[in-house]
């Protein structure tokens, strides 16, 4: 395709997932797990037994992984772990908060989609 720019890629790119059972599942039956030499998984299931700090630490150590491009959280995680995920300014590994079968989204809590209402706010306002 003449013109076009062509866009640096790595040999692979993960999707990591932090949310209930059945989300995980779901994205594992889809093809999205994956176990490293080190038999570390790309996700992690929370359930009434999962505490805080497991989920800090996977969210940290999946934010520090060259290997991962996404990390989909589901909004109730995210919500236990708020703190976190709103000072994540980084744009690899992009954090995606998605809903789940018993909490529904909330667009109020997502803080990808706040600060996107603040830049395109910010944008406008500069404009004028």
């Amino acid at each position: 395709m003449a013109g076009r720019a062509s866009i640096p890629a790595r040999n692979s790119a993960l999707i990591a997932m932090i949310a209930d059972e059945d989300t995980v599942v779901g994205f594992l039956m889809a093809g999205v797990g994956n176990v490293d030499i080190r038999r570390k998984t790309n996700y992690l299931i929370v359930d009434s037994k999962t505490t805080v700090r497991q989920i800090e630490d996977a969210f940290k150590e999946f934010s520090s992984r060259d290997d991962i491009a996404i990390i989909l959280i589901s909004q109730y995680v995210a919500n236990m772990i708020r703190f976190l995920v709103d000072s994540y300014n980084k744009p690899v590994p992009a954090i995606l908060e998605i809903p789940s079968k018993d909490h529904p989204y909330d667009p109020a809590h997502d803080s990808v989609l706040s600060r996107v209402k603040y830049l395109f706010s910010a944008e406008s306002v500069s404009q004028r």
